[in-house]
């Protein structure tokens, strides 16, 4: 492994999520689908907001479009067995949680960097959820 580092060590398990700001979900979809040939997964409509799911390769993580996030910096979830173990260790190495909340298979949380990218860790407590939002379309897709 790069730099000498065992996985086992490492404080995630893998890079599930990477939620990009969206201010249009329907037509950055269509772009996604039209001109790059990706797969839409679902399209979801609930709360005020709109979050979907394309797919642009098979064994990637997951490409969620969302117009509830601030900034134009994607976020990018990571997996952990044990979120309050996890943000209890990154804690004791200095590290600040900016937020805590909720997505759909877990708790989660946001964390500081100080470069200002967006980094995120969660525990799958609820996979079946997420599991229920394929084939689901809420909204219309234009033709891009």
């Amino acid at each position: 492994m790069p730099g000498g580092q065992a996985e086992a060590d490492l404080p995630f398990e893998s890079l599930d999520f990477l939620y990009v700001p969206s201010a249009d979900v329907a037509r950055d979809l269509a772009f996604y689908r039209d001109v790059l040939g990706g797969e839409i997964v679902f399209a979801i409509e609930a709360f005020g907001a709109r979050v979907a799911e394309v797919r642009l390769a098979g064994d990637s993580p997951h490409l969620l479009l969302a117009d509830h996030l601030s900034g134009e910096a994607p976020v990018f979830v990571h997996r952990a067995p044990d979120l309050k173990r996890s943000l209890a260790e990154l804690r004791a190495r200095g590290l600040e949680v900016v937020a805590e909340f909720d997505i759909p298979p877990g708790p989660a949380a946001e964390l500081s960097t100080p470069g200002g990218q967006r980094i995120a860790v969660y525990e799958s407590t609820r996979p079946e959820v997420y599991e229920r939002f394929p084939g689901r379309l809420d909204f219309e897709i234009p033709s891009s």
